[in-house]
Formats: structure tokens, sequence, C-alpha cells
């Protein structure tokens, strides 16, 4: 208890009495000197470990040792910067005390002075040990992420190379002469664009120009409606109609294809080139055509039940087509062949028909709201009123 309460004597006094003098220039100078024949080599050695950990010429091994002696430096530095002059001008005293101060010192305050410069070294080890567990935990997570990185890294460029080999077999089985090669090169192509979403577009660009290129093309057509498309064609069409469009990063180009009696039942067409392709008799029951082009198509006699033509571009042949329940919301029909055709219930709001041909169109519930009906043939204006639902909006 003495040796407290003098202690807090002596902190009074020292408090009381004025601030010491500023040591000269000479001193100040000597001073920066010794700390520079430290400082500087430190400052330089970790430089250098940090510049060389970061040559890939150097193995792993070495490269993770020189940035840990790096780190471990830094962190040595910024604690004895902490524990001297920062410490030193948080309790505001600019510079360390001199020997006559140390002097005036007695055997408690000494002994005090020494314990807790041990307590604070001990401190220090301990941030040091805890700072380098910290870092040497940091760099194995590191050089895991990498090494898993790396053999990702591989593990896809062999997956890569295999699907390469998959997609270049199933092409050379398309031009196979035997029907059974060529069926399995089209499921193979489907499967690998299932697995490769990457290869999707490829993959049916492919099957579209293997349609285009293979469709059968009768000698006499009095006997055309006798031909459908080929198994191969018409496996290539299934393959196609039941792909993810969400997938196409453009529209599929089945163009100019003689597909007449083609099975694409609730086939996904969004966007699809169609034009001047031959869809007579064909089952596209619910097909998806949204936004197609079907300029010059021929969908004659055409299976078009609930199919969704929204927005589609319908310039062909719909003779005889079955187009009851359909949406054709905001399709392009000008001009459009439709004598025959069946538009029961079908969904025509926004509908372009100007100047189409209607002559014994059904065209029984049909709604047309908006739409453009002026200089339609076939059928007066009266007729359409009379069994179908029209609004203020429908131009006639």
């Amino acid at each position: 208890m003495a040796t407290t309460a003098r202690a807090r004597r002596v902190t009074r006094a020292a408090q009381a009495a004025p601030p010491p003098a500023p040591p000269p220039p000479e001193r100040r100078a000597r001073r920066w000197a010794r700390r520079a024949l430290w400082l500087v080599p430190l400052l330089a050695a970790i430089a250098g470990a940090a510049a060389a950990a970061t040559d890939e010429s150097i193995p792993d091994w070495g490269r993770w040792t020189l940035a840990g002696a790096a780190l471990a430096g830094a962190a040595v530095l910024g604690i004895a910067v902490l524990l001297g002059p920062a410490a030193r001008r948080l309790a505001g005293e600019h510079q360390p005390l001199t020997r006559a101060e140390l002097g005036q010192l007695t055997a408690a305050e000494r002994v005090e002075a020494v314990n807790a410069a041990r307590h604070t070294l001990i401190q220090a080890a301990t941030g040091l040990v805890v700072i380098g567990g910290v870092v040497f935990t940091a760099q194995g997570l590191w050089y895991t992420a990498q090494s898993l990185d790396a053999s990702q890294r591989a593990q896809r460029t062999a997956e890569q190379g295999q699907i390469a080999d998959r997609y270049t077999k199933a092409v050379e089985q398309l031009g196979a002469a035997t029907m059974n090669v060529r069926l399995g090169g089209i499921y193979a192509l489907e499967r690998l664009a299932q697995d490769s979403p990457r290869d999707h577009q490829t993959v049916y660009d492919v099957l579209a120009a293997f349609v285009r290129e293979r469709d059968r093309k009768p000698v006499d057509e009095k006997i055309q409606s006798s031909f459908t498309p080929a198994a191969d064609t018409q496996a290539a069409l299934t393959v196609i109609g039941r792909r993810n469009g969400t997938r196409d990063l453009s529209p599929l180009d089945l163009s100019r294809s003689r597909l007449h009696g083609a099975f694409l039942d609730r086939a996904d067409l969004r966007r699809a080139n169609l034009f001047h392709a031959d869809l007579s008799s064909a089952d596209l029951n619910g097909a998806d055509l949204t936004g197609a082009d079907v300029n010059g198509t021929n969908l004659e006699d055409a299976d078009l039940t609930g199919a969704n033509l929204t927005r589609a571009i319908v310039h062909g042949n719909l003779k005889g087509a079955h187009l009851d329940n359909a949406n054709l919301t905001r399709a392009d029909l000008r001009g459009g062949y439709l004598p025959e055709a069946d538009l029961t219930g079908a969904d025509l709001t926004g509908a372009d028909l100007s100047e189409a041909d209607l002559t014994g169109a059904d065209l029984t519930g049909a709604r047309l709201h908006g739409a453009n009906l002026r200089s339609v043939r076939g059928i007066t204006e009266s007729e359409i009123r009379k069994v179908a639902r029209v609004d203020a909006a429908t131009r006639f």
C-alpha cells in the first residue's frame, strides 16, 4: 500500500511539473539514424519477400514461405510501432525518458516498470502467435481453394473433351447410310444438348439442317399425300419439338422444309423460321408457334387445334386448316388464304385479317375484338357479326 501511495505521489508530482524541454536537433537526428539502421533493412526484407512471393517460377512451398515471412515481418513492425512511438504519443509523451529522468525512479517504480514491460512483451508475443495462426490458416484455405479450382478446371477440360468427342461421333452418325445409325446420332445429339447447355444452339442448328436436307421429295406430286417424313426426319422433328426453347439463342431454321404429314403435336416452335415450308396435313395440335415466321408456309389441312400463333406472321396457305380454339392474338394474316378453315372459338384479338380469303371459313364463336377485317373476301360483315364476337374496335 505504501508503495502504491508513493507511486501516486510521484505521478502527481510529475504531472504538476512542467513538461520536459524537447531534445536538441542533434539528439533527434541520432535517434532517427539508429532507427533507420534496423527499420530500412526490415522494410526492404519485407518488400523483397512480398515481391518474390508473386514470382511464379518459385515453387509453391517457397512462395508460401516468403509470403509468411513478409506477413510476419509486417506484423512485428506494426507491433513495434504500436508499443513504441504510438503508445507514447497516446500517453502524451513525445520522446522517451532521459537517463536523468530514469534515475529519479524509485525501486518500486523500477520493478513496476519491468513488470509492465514483461506483461507488454508477453501480450505482444501472444498477439504474434495469434496473427501467425490466422495468417497460416488463411494461407491454407487459399491454397486449398486454389487446388480445388485447378482440379475443377482440369475436370471441366476433360468434360469438354468428352463432349467434343461425343458431338463429333454423333454428327458422323447423322451421315451414315443405315437408318438405325442415323437415329442413334439424333438421340445422342439430344442427350448432348441436355448435358451441355452451351452446345444447345449448335446441336439444334445441326438437327434443323438435317431436317432441311433429308426430307423426302416425291417424284410424282399426285401421290405426294401418301408421303410422310422418313423415320429419321420425324425423329429429328420430335427431338426439336421437345427441346428447352428458353435456351435458344437464335430462331430455329426449318425454312423450305418438306414436312407433309409431320407429327409435331405440342411442339415448341417459338420464333421458328418456317418460311415457305410444306406442313400440309401436319399435326400441330397444341403447338407453340408464338412469333413464328409462317410467311408462305403451306398449312393446308394442317391440324392447328389449340395452337399458339400469337404475333405469328401467317401469310401462307391455310385452306381447310383446323384452327379451332387456336390463339391468333395480334397475328399477321394479311392476304391469308383461309377458305374452309375452321376458326371455331379461335382468339383473333387484334389480328390483321385485311384482304384475307375467308370463303367458307367457320368463325363460330371466334373472338375478333380489335381485329382488322377490312377488304376480307368470301364472307360479309353481317355474316361475321352473326357468328363471331366483335366489339367497337373491330374494323370492317
